[in-house]
């Protein structure tokens, strides 16, 4: 622990005497990083380089800054992927009621800047997934299965 400042002694003059100090102690030597130049220095000044860093190193998903009506247009771009996904049709269209759902929300409730967002066409994408889901099927079936390998004493005992 540092000493009390002396009165009437100037700020600036004890915080140089304190550096000085510690450098004659050497407190200083042989810190983490000695000899190379101090990272991002160069660099122009970024206001908002703290949030990037926090973003980068608890590997944030930045979807989640974007603007609802923004990350809905997003949800929609990658709709066909998200339904190939899903098994019955059931689900395809409880998936599709529910963002069209949140899409009239974010319409009625749009605040800020206004992206344009429509809701989905329930039947065409309903009717897409069939026949994907129904050549998914066909190529699944059509792969014949392969025999099974016979296995040793020692393999049939240990495998479980």
């Amino acid at each position: 622990m540092t000493e009390r400042k002396p009165p009437g002694m100037k700020i600036q003059d004890w915080v140089e005497l304190q550096i000085r100090q510690a450098q004659e102690r050497g407190d200083f030597d042989d810190l983490p990083g000695e000899g190379k130049p101090i990272p991002k220095l160069a660099q122009a000044h970024d206001p908002d380089w703290w949030v990037k860093d926090f973003i980068r190193r608890e590997k944030i998903e930045t979807d989640a800054l974007l603007p609802p009506s923004v990350q809905l247009r997003k949800e929609k771009q990658h709709l066909p992927e998200r339904l190939a996904k899903l098994r019955t049709e059931r689900e395809v269209r409880e998936h599709l009621q529910e963002l069209n759902q949140r899409i009239l929300v974010q319409i009625r409730d749009a605040t800020g800047v206004v992206v344009p967002v429509g809701t989905v066409d329930e039947e065409y994408f309903v009717e897409q997934w069939r026949v994907e889901h129904a050549a998914r099927e066909a190529r699944r079936d059509a792969v014949p299965e392969q025999p099974k390998s016979k296995r040793s004493l020692w393999q049939r005992l240990f495998s479980g």
